[in-house]
């Protein structure tokens, strides 16, 4: 039984991981990350193939990976 809820506990992944989602922040609620869920670890979210959003202007591509923290996030919209 142990043995079980250690390896669910280690391998549990987010149901939206490797999808395209859009992460509305809690600091300003005009700006947005769109990317890839590349991994969510001890409280970090990665973004890869990121974009930032902001209100009345177009996607700004970001190069490389994106970090947030979830103290930061509002919500997280999945894409489909």
């Amino acid at each position: 039984m142990w043995a079980t809820f250690l390896r669910w506990c280690l391998f549990w992944r987010p149901p939206c991981l490797h999808q395209r989602v859009i992460v509305n922040l809690c600091s300003d609620p005009t700006e947005a990350f769109e990317g890839i869920l590349w991994s969510y670890r001890g409280g970090w979210l990665t973004l890869k193939d990121a974009s930032g959003l902001k209100s009345g202007l177009p996607p700004v591509k970001i190069p490389g990976d994106v970090l947030l923290h979830r103290s930061n996030l509002a919500y997280t919209q999945v894409l489909s």
